[in-house]
């Protein structure tokens, strides 16, 4: 007789608050890489997004410390490819949520020179504390 394995038992702490936050079921996640051949930003990420998914799918806190989560475009190509529906974009943005709460830092208004100040426009400068800090 097999005995059935509940969901809690295959997911962590960490997926628990993934799924909650975003709303998504990581272990539906087939690992077939459209998402990664599709994303136009992987060049800057440090692992794939497929691989976000599938440390996250095996509880790895590593999920946590991929840069991979801050390059996220939330262009949404990857949702519009993946078979089985996985909106990807709020998996990360749950991840950035996560990391954020813990209260570590990224970076702070003081390590910007005065001059980048001056030449972003105050837009860049919101959007990449409320996504960097």
């Amino acid at each position: 007789m097999r005995t059935r394995v509940c969901s809690d038992q295959l997911h962590g702490a960490l997926v628990q608050r993934v799924e909650l936050i975003s709303g998504q079921h990581v272990l539906d996640c087939n690992q077939c890489g459209k998402c990664s051949a599709g994303c136009p930003v992987t060049s800057a990420m440090d692992i794939l997004p497929s691989q976000v998914l599938r440390l996250l799918q095996l509880g790895l806190d590593e999920a946590l410390e991929a840069q991979a989560i801050w390059m996220c475009a939330s262009c949404f190509t990857c949702v519009t490819r993946c078979p089985k529906g996985v909106d990807l974009p709020r998996v990360m943005e749950a991840l950035r949520q996560i990391h954020l709460r813990r209260g570590e830092e990224l970076l702070s208004p003081d390590d910007l020179s005065p001059h980048i100040v001056a030449d972003l426009p105050p837009m860049a400068l919101i959007a990449g504390f409320r996504k960097m800090s």
